[in-house]
């Protein structure tokens, strides 16, 4: 059996929007080892459409002298969640036509699945149960707007707290599981 683990960069506040605010933060050593560490044992990406048209560009060129994360990008396979299909396309990369809960649970029990932002498609991984760990990386900023992973008048989402690790930059690490 495999499992789906989330990885999202949020503000206190909750936004999980492009993520420009983490820009003064950095990206030390051991923001990067907890990232290392999640995509470890992945053996696929998950995405929503819109993340994966942001990721594709950024990702597809990189090797691994630019980002010892690039091979993992560009040689795992991904699958994209997407009710039209993406714009770009991207190697090793099967479009899910829609959300579709069965066809993403038979996919679960075949892969250790990665997923990065794609605020929409967690919500609805975490609603149907699917989401096996959530790692919240919480930046010490408020921004005020933008998409937020939990929005105003979105249903109760029960969590248990797995750890929390305070990173060199000031960026809580909150590791969340099932309920």
């Amino acid at each position: 059996m495999g499992s789906i683990t989330v990885h999202e960069f949020t503000t206190v506040d909750g936004v999980v929007d492009v993520p420009t605010w983490s820009f003064p933060y950095g990206f030390p050593e051991d923001l990067a080892g907890a990232i290392g560490a999640i995509t470890a044992g992945a053996t696929g990406i998950l995405l929503g459409r819109t993340t994966y048209e942001m990721f594709a560009p950024a990702w597809s060129t990189r090797t691994v002298e630019d980002d010892p994360g690039a091979p993992f990008f560009n040689d795992s396979p991904k699958f994209v969640v997407a009710s039209q299909p993406p714009a770009v396309e991207w190697a090793h990369t099967t479009v899910l036509e829609g959300y579709d809960v069965e066809r993403l649970r038979a996919l679960r029990e075949e892969h250790d699945l990665y997923v990065s932002g794609s605020a929409t498609l967690v919500r609805a991984l975490l609603a149907d149960g699917l989401v096996d760990q959530l790692h919240l990386f919480s930046y010490p900023v408020a921004v005020g707007t933008g998409i937020r992973l939990f929005p105003e008048g979105a249903p109760q989402t029960p969590l248990t707290l797995l750890s929390a690790t305070a990173l060199s930059n000031g960026v809580a690490h909150l590791v969340y599981g099932p309920a």
